[in-house]
């Protein structure tokens, strides 16, 4: 593993140099590691015609494909401070971001989209130039803070996380700890590069010196299909991927539709027990998820070795070189290089970090022989008479019923109990349920009776965030509210 670096262009260079003829990148475009920085250096060279280079602030929303990951090399050649916006933001997001970072360059695949944000912007193309014309490598301090990534908020504006080289190299190196990534190892990324995920996966590859698939959307069938092509040893992204892999495995049970995978990996939204089992008994292979977000790109996952129960039922230890605690009012605490050093907002920081310096998730949790069982989030929590009911515990537990493909828990306004208790369910295909089948379900687990839902709400599709899949509760709060 090449470790201690502190610039993402330093690492990309001594990966060029330890392994050059290495593939990185498989899938609709094959390039070398020595091939990536060799392009990386000639688009450099182009971006810095039009004016771009250390310290200019540039704002891209790209594709997931070689070109843009190969852009986002350019642009850490140059030091210039990059904003990526993932490609489902419209004219308000975009627009919001451009009059916060004062970019005054985008790199768009819909130029005509920035336009209509009527923001004042320079709109570049990347093309490439001659290296011999770059200027010096910018020193790049470790405190810099050269990325901006924003959060796609649902009742708000987008928050901007400041990231540096150290934070996001520091994440890279903890997954490529965390999952024992090796260099014989196929990897995948099915989600967009745009997202704090991207450049994780990216520099694990950088540090352990594997290839990996690059998939622009994650469609399941196509997604297999290029998988078996490429003999994909590790795949993933959230469990909204999970599931749609068993779909697909589903459709011909008995033979392994990845017969090279060894494991899936993943976080960003809350895994239910059931779903690993499922994973386990029909694709084969264990489920090693995780907890972070944008904020904190790594911050627990599932381990190899660890046991069956320890990995359906927490999301790990916690990765190389980030430290956790359990506040008095069960929120997880954290604290790490991998830590953003706070938000383009400055009021923001002041919430968000504790007087000693550690960051405070939201979530609530409890640390169970040393792993992470996260319990709910401190704005989730329902209050049924003033009982705090964790929506991720009922969730786990519906999860667990054969006509159930998807479930949301939310509170709900009510007078008489202040809230109510709400179960969204997405059915299996075919199959129904009604009310008191859900609650006798629940009760045989053995849950108290005040945590029982007084509702349930079918539905035929969650809605979900654009990035991992996330079920989105502020849309099924206001929607059955």
């Amino acid at each position: 593993m090449l470790l201690g670096t502190e610039s993402v262009w330093d690492l990309i260079k001594q990966r060029a140099d330890a392994t050059p003829d290495q593939v990185m990148f498989l899938g609709a475009e094959t390039i070398t590691f020595g091939g990536f920085r060799d392009r990386a250096e000639r688009v450099a060279a182009g971006l810095a015609e039009h004016g771009i280079g250390a310290g200019t602030r540039v704002a891209w929303q790209l594709p997931t494909t070689v070109d843009t990951v190969v852009t986002w090399a350019a642009l850490s050649r140059l030091g210039a401070h990059q904003v990526p916006l993932i490609t489902h933001y419209r004219e308000k997001e975009i627009g919001y971001v451009l009059r916060e970072t004062g970019a005054p360059f985008v790199l768009a695949a819909d130029p005509e989209l920035i336009r209509r944000t009527g923001v004042d912007v320079t709109i570049v193309e990347a093309s490439e130039g001659d290296p011999s014309s770059l200027p010096p490598e910018p020193i790049i301090a470790p405190d810099e803070e050269r990325f901006l990534y924003y959060t796609s908020g649902t009742t708000a504006d987008p928050k901007g996380v400041r990231h540096t080289d150290g934070t996001l190299i520091a994440g890279g190196e903890a997954m490529a700890d965390a999952l024992a990534m090796a260099p014989d190892d196929i990897g995948s990324i099915a989600f967009p590069f745009a997202h704090i995920a991207g450049p994780d996966y990216v520099l694990a590859m950088l540090v352990v010196g594997f290839p990996a698939v690059l998939l622009d959307r994650f469609d399941p069938k196509v997604a297999v299909a290029t998988y078996r092509q490429h003999a994909v040893t590790m795949a993933g992204g959230s469990t909204a991927f999970y599931q749609a892999l068993l779909a697909v495995q589903r459709e011909q049970p008995g033979e392994p539709i990845l017969p090279t995978l060894r494991c899936l990996s993943g976080g960003g939204a809350a895994m239910p027990p059931a779903v690993f089992h499922a994973v386990r008994a029909e694709l084969g292979v264990p489920t090693l998820h995780g907890y972070a977000m944008t904020e904190v790109p790594m911050c627990m996952m599932g381990r190899w070795g660890d046991a069956d129960e320890q990995l359906a039922t927490t999301a790990g230890p916690p990765v190389r070189g980030l430290s956790i605690r359990i506040a008095e009012d069960g929120e997880i605490q954290v604290r790490g290089k991998v830590v953003s050093p706070g938000y383009t907002n400055p009021a923001l920081d002041a919430a968000a970090f504790t007087d000693d310096g550690w960051f405070r998730t939201g979530d609530l949790g409890e640390l169970v022989d040393g792993r992470l069982v996260v319990t709910g989030r401190i704005k989730d929590i329902i209050i049924r008479k003033g009982e705090n009911i964790s929506a991720v515990e009922l969730e786990h537990l519906a999860a667990t019923h054969p006509a159930v493909k998807d479930v949301a828990v939310i509170g709900l306004p009510d007078e008489e109990r202040g809230e109510l208790v709400c179960a969204v369910v997405e059915p299996e295909p075919g199959q129904t349920l009604d009310l008191p089948a859900l609650v006798e379900h629940l009760s045989a687990a053995g849950i108290m009776k005040q945590k029982l839902p007084e509702r349930l709400e079918l539905v035929d599709a969650m809605p979900r965030g654009v990035t991992l899949g996330k079920i989105l509760k502020a849309e099924l709060r206001k929607q059955f509210s």
